[in-house]
């Protein structure tokens, strides 16, 4: 079977979308499924490219055990859309703006993050930017079911695995 590359996309890579790839790479190394899956998160705006993720994001992530430091924002960029399997908006808006920036052979890929997570009523990972650290918390929170329904929806056909 073929590695599954996943790309996370929010406005300016610096909260949610540091925080999915984040929380994904560390549920990935825990199931053992590095060689198959890989992450990575972009923005779809420019404004902080090249910045560590939002310090109130690094340490809501920090007291739960993931590591954003090392992480850069960067803009999604049209090799993008070939390179990553899924390419996971965190709300409506990127997705609106990543379908228009997406050749159409390719759209079906484009997806929202929260389609695997387990509250079918939560469309979008909430945007804790102008808002306390709380939710910075609630981030984490639909991160974390979302990744996990991701990863048992991938895990059967990756490497003979079942769910």
């Amino acid at each position: 079977m073929k590695p599954v590359a996943i790309c996370f996309v929010c406005l300016g890579n610096i909260c949610r979308s540091p925080t999915a790839e984040a929380v994904m790479r560390a549920q990935v190394e825990a199931a053992g499924l590095t060689e198959w899956i890989t992450v990575d998160s972009a923005g779809t705006g420019d404004w902080h490219v090249g910045e560590a993720p939002d310090h109130r994001a690094q340490t809501a992530a920090s007291r739960r055990g993931f590591d954003l430091s090392g992480l850069r924002a960067r803009q999604i960029a049209a090799p993008d859309f070939e390179r990553f399997d899924l390419v996971l908006a965190m709300d409506a808006a990127n997705l609106a703006h990543l379908r228009q920036l997406c050749p159409p052979a390719l759209r079906s890929r484009v997806r929202l993050l929260m389609e695997f997570g387990s509250q079918p009523a939560v469309n979008e990972v909430a945007d804790p930017y102008f808002g306390g650290g709380e939710g910075f918390e609630l981030v984490l929170d639909q991160c974390e079911d979302a990744c996990r329904g991701l990863l048992a929806r991938l895990r059967p056909g990756l490497a003979g695995e079942t769910a």
